[in-house]
């Protein structure tokens, strides 16, 4: 029987064995940077940094027979950062003030540290100008007083940043929405309002 004829020995190109060599190498620095990053954050457990309105109550609610309306109300919101070896940088936080659609005053917060495990209230004394209202409005206002309640709408939102070590900067975004509820005597209220983060 005859043997099979083998053609000459064929090699491997030296470039394919770069290319080979140099993906082994690119899969080999993902998968410890993808380590190091899941073992940091094991360690350091993140938690979202978080915005809430503590307290809120009305100074002033007047409103007068040529359809103007004027409030003053004082709002304390709280920026918290529950992470124990990381400080947050809170910026950008805007938030609207209105009243059953109607803008009353916009809330706004240069940026802000917040250390490790802490808290920063904001204190946000509003007074607004006097008002235009429709005549609808008008009588919204108008029910207010008869019922010694304003409703007021806060909404808006605040960034967030942390870094953690090697892990690098994480960043969200916070969006609050609030209804605050607020008796005109004066007396303080204490709404459970939190930022839901994105």
């Amino acid at each position: 029987m005859r043997k099979p004829v083998l053609g000459p020995e064929r090699r491997t190109n030296p470039l394919i064995w770069c290319v080979a060599i140099l993906c082994t190498f690119i899969t080999l620095v993902v998968i410890v940077a993808g380590l190091i990053v899941f073992i940091g954050y094991m360690i350091v457990r993140p938690k979202v940094p978080q915005m809430s309105v503590t307290s809120a109550n009305v100074d002033m609610f007047a409103y007068d027979m040529s359809n103007l309306l004027s409030i003053k109300v004082s709002i304390v919101i709280n920026a918290k950062n529950d992470n124990a070896k990381a400080h947050a940088t809170f910026y950008e936080s805007i938030y609207t003030l209105t009243f059953h659609g109607v803008k009353v005053a916009y809330l706004r917060a240069d940026p802000f540290d917040v250390p490790k495990n802490s808290s920063i209230p904001l204190y946000y004394p509003v007074e607004s100008a006097s008002i235009a209202l429709t005549p609808e409005e008008g009588q919204l206002a108008e029910v207010s007083l008869s019922q010694k309640l304003v409703v007021l709408d806060l909404i808006g939102s605040s960034r967030t940043r942390w870094r953690l070590g090697l892990i690098g900067s994480v960043k969200f975004k916070l969006h609050l929405i609030c209804k605050l509820k607020l008796p005109l005597d004066g007396s303080t209220i204490y709404p459970k309002c939190s930022t839901k983060s994105r």
